[in-house]
């Protein structure tokens, strides 16, 4: 067995420190590795430092100080695994998730929306933001860190805007329009005319640059245009003021009967159909400023928009009021006429499958209810003539 001298001893440990170790720590315990391994492999008549600089290249594959690198990195990253291990865990449970979300979204099977959102919230809030703390660990230059954080945030609130207009929340616009303006007013500038100087890089740059301005203008096209929300809002009111003129004319005919409002039948009839016009002028006064529609709706620009229903009910007071009381008023209308077959049909605002239940969608089953008792107006009146 070799037995290493003092001399040596200290050749070896001024050996580690001019490679760059400074850890004393490191520095010992290395000294401590080498030190055995020459006395237990080092012939009595060996060749000291042939055999120490060969024995020295087992801890690196560069350089010695890469030894202390990693050292500083467990030290400073102690939870740089557990971390990677999360996010890998993460994201393929969230990639499950969705696949499971989407075959029973197409197939109508119940959990598809738990599935979603479980699946998008764990890629958006614990996938994505753990790549990105280990994905700046890994790079030393501030572009490079700001580059990752921007694409990042871009993907997040791309993701979260998808969820969001799927579950049909609000914000679903915003988060996407922002995501949009990060990646390609932001990211992808300073992305492409940073790769594009580097020759290694180049063609990669070009190459994903091109599929990132594919993939936002794929998004930009399922997006409605202003041009196309105000030639469907002039739809949406056209139509809406033809159901309108309608009812007018069918309530003329109806009333022009020569009974009476005290008739019971008739009375609740007439209640019901006056909170019915009230919730209609608190609809149109929120989404055009007054309280019918103009004939000249169209150059007027006064035009029903596309306001979530409930929206208006918990923004506005008044229609909040208005619609409790037309409720109430037809649960008591179908309660007491119902066994007669005169029954009206509860106006059902949203239900499980009207979360995307808009304001001009309101006005028409409104319309179609006051249609209703109009319609059992008729037949009550017809059976008293009969009877006669």
């Amino acid at each position: 067995m070799y037995t290493l001298s003092d001399t040596q001893i200290d050749f070896i440990l001024d050996d580690i420190r001019r490679n760059g170790v400074e850890l004393e720590d490191l520095q010992s315990n290395l000294l401590d590795h080498i030190c055995c391994i020459i006395e237990q492999n080092l012939e009595d008549n060996g060749d000291f430092e042939q055999f120490y600089f060969s024995t020295r290249k087992m801890f690196y594959k560069h350089h010695l100080k890469e030894i202390e690198e990693e050292t500083i990195s467990l030290m400073t990253y102690k939870n740089y695994y557990m971390m990677k291990k999360i996010m890998i865990i993460s994201g393929i449970v969230s990639v499950a998730l969705m696949t499971i979300g989407i075959v029973l979204k197409f197939q109508h099977w119940p959990g598809a929306a738990v599935c979603i959102v479980l699946g998008v919230s764990l890629i958006s809030l614990v996938f994505l933001p753990l790549m990105f703390l280990l994905k700046i660990k890994e790079q030393n230059q501030l572009k490079d860190k700001a580059l990752t954080g921007l694409g990042t945030l871009s993907a997040i609130c791309l993701t979260l805007g998808v969820l969001f207009k799927v579950m049909h929340w609000p914000g679903a616009n915003m988060l996407s329009i922002i995501a949009l303006v990060f990646l390609m007013c932001l990211y992808l500038p300073v992305y492409f005319f940073s790769g594009i100087r580097n020759p290694d890089t180049k063609t990669n740059t070009i190459v994903n640059s091109v599929l990132i301005i594919t993939a936002c203008g794929l998004i930009l096209t399922l997006v409605r245009s202003p041009q196309g929300t105000k030639i469907m809002e002039a739809q949406i009111t056209s139509d809406y003021v033809m159901k309108d003129d309608l009812l007018k004319t069918e309530m003329a005919l109806s009333r022009s009967n020569s009974l009476t409002d005290s008739v019971p039948m008739l009375a609740d009839g007439k209640k019901v159909f006056d909170l019915c016009e009230k919730m209609k002028e608190e609809i149109i006064q929120i989404e055009t400023g007054k309280k019918s529609i103009d004939p000249n709706f169209n150059s007027e620009e006064q035009m029903i928009g596309i306001t979530d229903f409930h929206q208006v009910v918990s923004d506005y007071p008044a229609a909040k009021s208005a619609y409790d009381a037309l409720i109430k008023a037809v649960d008591e209308y179908n309660a007491k006429y119902a066994k007669s077959g005169s029954n009206v049909h509860r106006i059902v605002f949203e239900t499980e499958n009207d979360r995307d239940f808009k304001s001009y969608d309101a006005l028409t089953r409104i319309v179609m209810m006051q249609m209703f008792l109009l319609t059992n107006e008729k037949t009550f009146v017809g059976q008293l003539s009969d009877e006669r």
